[in-house]
Parts: C-alpha cells; structure tokens; sequence
C-alpha cells in the first residue's frame, strides 16, 4: 500500500501538535453540531416552517448533498493554497451558512441555505484529517485522525444535546446561530495554533484527478456511501421516534442524542485502534457489527430503557469513518487531498441516502421503526463492496496486512 506523503510538515513540539489537533477537532465540533443538530429538532423545525417532518428529512438531505458536491470541488479549487489558509476559508464560509440558515425565512430558502452550508464540510475535514496524519509517525495515522474526528463525535454527545435543548427553549435558529459561533472560534484556534508551512509541497489538480481515478478509490467510497447509510436512516428520524413510538416527552430527546453521542465517541476511538490493528480487515468487522446494532434497534424502541442502550451502540457505528478515512490514504496515491475529502462527501451521500429511504418507508406506512430493518440490509450491501475490494486488490497487499499484528 501507499503511505500517504508526510514531507515538508513543519515540525512541531508534542504539546504544540496536541494544540494543533485541539482547533482541528473543534472544527470538527462545529460541523457535527451543525449537520445533526436539525435531527434533534425535527419537530421543532417542522411546526415553525409549517412543513412535514419528511420535509425536514430533505432539508437533511440538501446539506449532505452540498457536502458531496462540495468536497471534491473545494479540494480541487483549493489544491494550490497552503493548507492553513484553506482550513481558515472553509471554516469562515461555514460560520457564514449557518448564520444564513439561522435568519431563513422560508422552507425553499432554508434548503438553499443548508445546501450552501454543507460546501465546505468535506474539503474542511479532508484537509485537517491530512494535517494531523502528516504530523505523526505512519503507524499511529488513524489514532491521529481519530482524535480529529473526535470533535464529530464528541459534538453527537454534547454538541448536539445542547443545541437541540436551547432550540426547544427558544428556537431552532439559535442552534445555528450557535453552530457560527463554533465555526468562528475555530477560525481563531487554527489562525493561532497551526503554522503557515512555506515550505509545503503544492497539490496538482489534474494529478489528483488522474490518481483518483482508480478502482481501489471508488470501491472505498462505495463502501462509504453505501454502508454507512443505516446510522444515518435511524439517527435521521431518532426524535419522532422517541415520541411516536417509545412515546416519551420531548425533554428525553436531548439524552437520546447523548447516548448516541457517547456511542459515536467510543466507537470513533475503536475504529482508529482497530485499522492500526488490522487495516482493512477492519472495515468488515465494523460492517458486521453495524448489520446487528440496526437490526436489534426495531425491537428496543417501546422502552427507554432499551431504546438508549440501543441508541449507544447505533452511535459505534462512527468507527467506519477513521478506519475508511485511513485506508482512502492508503489507496489514494497522489490524490491525498481530493481523496481525503471526498471520503466525507461519500459519509454525506449516505446522510441524504438514509433519510430519503427512511422517509420513503415511513411515508409508505411501515412505522418509524423501520428504518433498522433498512439501515441493517445497507449495511450488508456495504459489506457486499468490501468483499469486492477485498478480493480486487493484489494478493501481496492481502498477505501483508493479513501478517500486521
């Protein structure tokens, strides 16, 4: 495999990386609490804007797609700057879409908002994910981006609970308005704590298009898009859920969201242990467990008391993103940056794949409880792409990772 290039990263003390990794993750806390925070709200949006909750499902569904068409396009536009000043630009257009999407009128302008808003998401963490790997030794790379990826998932624990609170008590434009407030401090963590690298190789766009190009890139995105979707069809409608089916107050919502924030944190940290451990054999494992969490999901709704455990272990499921972020790096040649930051495009495909086909069924009158029965069969076909890959890539590659301890 292709270790991804570390050279010219300006070298930092340890304190100043564990900094440095600091701004990157509390960027990563702005976009989590600005992508899921709507998902706590789903009521509360659909009541404003006088919409149906499968609406809101598509104003979901509009952020995850100006991540997919955001991330590849931003990193190729972007190729050519320092990576200092592409994280400020990403992360200050970010501040400026949530503000917009704060002061929507309307349900039409809040999907144009969300789809402006979601841009800069992929390239953001495409690029800050490849600062933290070129800042440690190759063998702890997903560790690196785990900790970076941490501000994801610590903003499913907190982040999101605190918005979806404060949007119950006042409004849901102030969760936004807060989500801007997050993006701004991270303009000012990253302006002070990472250093502008004059030295640092500039990317070449057409390179990156021509290695990127490849089969081992595409079916790492497919596994991406495809697998990942379950997490996304459950967490999409966890609010009607918890009030329609386990039939709790809205006060409970925020803890629903803690529980699946505290599984995401814990599962985002295992998921950079296990690729270090097993590289891409880890990605089976993972797919395997995501099949049994979802299906068991269906069955623990009609109590809280099983619903929140529940609720735990669909939030693991994050730790598909730092070992399938890794293994992009691996495969990705000399397409690091576009590669990097479509990998976050492809998590978005399945953040607006699992909404419409949970809002499909919904729709259909198979009850809110089935998109576990949904979550569970992508997941399988997500494992289905990695066999795929699995079997396509050179029988040395297999043999070496198969003798990693």
């Amino acid at each position: 495999m292709t270790e991804p290039a570390t050279a010219a990263s300006p070298r930092l003390s340890p304190r100043a990386v564990l900094l440095l990794e600091f701004a990157l993750a509390m960027g990563g806390f702005g976009i989590g609490t600005g992508e899921f925070t709507i998902m706590g709200l789903m009521p509360n949006v659909a009541q404003g804007l006088g919409i149906t909750e499968p609406q809101v499902g598509h104003v979901i569904s509009a952020y995850a797609l100006g991540v997919v068409v955001g991330a590849p396009l931003l990193a190729i536009l972007g190729s050519r700057l320092p990576r200092r000043h592409l994280l400020l630009l990403l992360m200050g257009f970010f501040a400026l879409g949530n503000l917009a999407s704060a002061l929507a009128p309307d349900y039409h302008t809040l999907l144009a908002f969300r789809f402006i808003t979601g841009l800069p998401h992929g390239a953001y963490f495409g690029v800050a994910t490849l600062v933290a790997a070129s800042m440690v030794p190759p063998h702890k790379r997903a560790q690196a981006v785990s900790r970076v990826l941490a501000g994801l998932t610590i903003a499913m624990l907190i982040g999101n609970p605190a918005a979806t609170w404060l949007g119950q008590w006042l409004s849901w434009r102030y969760a936004f308005a807060l989500v801007a407030a997050i993006a701004l401090l991270t303009v000012a963590l990253v302006a002070i704590f990472l250093p502008l690298n004059r030295d640092e190789p500039r990317n070449d766009p057409m390179r990156e298009l021509r290695a990127f190009n490849r089969k081992p890139v595409w079916l790492a995105l497919a596994i991406s898009s495809i697998g990942f979707a379950g997490m996304f069809c459950v967490f999409s409608y966890l609010a009607p859920t918890l009030l329609e089916v386990t039939q709790v107050s809205p006060g409970w919502i925020p803890l629903g969201l803690a529980a699946f924030g505290l599984g995401g944190i814990i599962g985002n940290l295992a998921g950079g242990w296990l690729f270090d451990r097993l590289q891409f054999k880890a990605v089976a494992w993972l797919l395997l467990w995501s099949t049994a969490v979802l299906l068991v999901f269906p069955l623990a709704t009609h109590s809280l008391w099983t619903v929140l455990p529940a609720l735990f272990a669909v939030g693991t499921m994050v730790a598909l993103s730092p070992a399938l972020q890794t293994h992009l790096m691996d495969v990705a040649a000399d397409a690091q940056t576009l590669a990097a930051a479509s990998n976050h495009a492809a998590f978005n495909v399945a953040n607006a794949l699992g909404p419409w086909l949970g809002g499909l069924a919904i729709t259909a009158g198979f009850g809110w409880t089935s998109t576990g029965y949904i979550g569970a069969a992508m997941a399988v076909c997500g494992l289905a792409i990695f066999f795929w890959a699995w079997t396509s890539q050179p029988a040395t590659a297999n043999a070496a990772v198969s003798a990693k301890p």
